[in-house]
């Protein structure tokens, strides 16, 4: 009967560490999420949001990623290449234009800050791409608006030259930290009993 104790609490410690990792892994993913603004991966596919609608990114970088497609920040400086396909056809009766500037925080001055500037115009194909060339690694934020007069705008920031390397790295550091919490519970526990044990030892 005490195996079998034993057995159920190392079962309910290991359901309620696998559970704590999860929602670690929730909460990461929902702040990366929120960090890229309009943009989210939804089934394999890189999605944009503007208002009610929604466009596929692509993203491309000929000459140092070759074929290699992207979603979110742009690994490397250099050429790149955007292409958004429309999937609500409405789209394709809206003005559409895109801008690209560098995220210095303030936003009042922005042909001083702009990157890249695609005026609004239709694209009744439902296709448009935008190619830019970023000189310096750093912290930009996309803005695509469409309808008259940019009713609705998506706004996303991202990275260019950064490696996909730290969100690895924090996903590590948050598995280690459960982890150690988990481990810590469990020998805390384990010291607790042994010491009641040893309290009941008869002389």
């Amino acid at each position: 009967m005490l195996n079998v104790q034993k057995v159920m609490k190392s079962k309910a410690s290991t359901r309620r560490f696998a559970g704590a990792v999860i929602l670690g892994v929730i909460i990461a993913t929902a702040l990366q999420a929120q960090a890229h603004g309009g943009l989210t991966f939804d089934k394999d596919v890189c999605k944009l949001a503007i208002g009610p609608y929604l466009m596929h990114f692509t993203g491309f970088q000929p000459e140092s990623t070759a074929s290699k497609e992207f979603c979110e920040d742009i690994p490397r400086t250099g050429r790149t290449i955007i292409v958004l396909d429309y999937i609500d056809l409405e789209l394709r009766k809206l003005p559409v234009e895109i801008r690209i500037v560098k995220d210095t925080g303030d936003m009042s001055r922005l042909d001083a800050i702009t990157a890249y500037h695609k005026p609004a115009r239709m694209y009744p194909n439902g296709s448009l791409d935008v190619e830019v060339t970023f000189a310096d690694a750093g912290k930009f934020v996309g803005i695509v608006s469409a309808g008259e007069g940019g009713r609705y705008v998506a706004r996303f920031p991202f990275e260019v030259g950064r490696s996909r390397s730290h969100v690895y790295l924090a996903a590590a550091a948050m598995f280690i930290a459960f982890g150690g919490a988990g481990l810590y519970y469990g020998l805390r526990r384990r010291s607790g009993r042994n010491r009641r044990k040893a309290i009941n030892v008869p002389a």
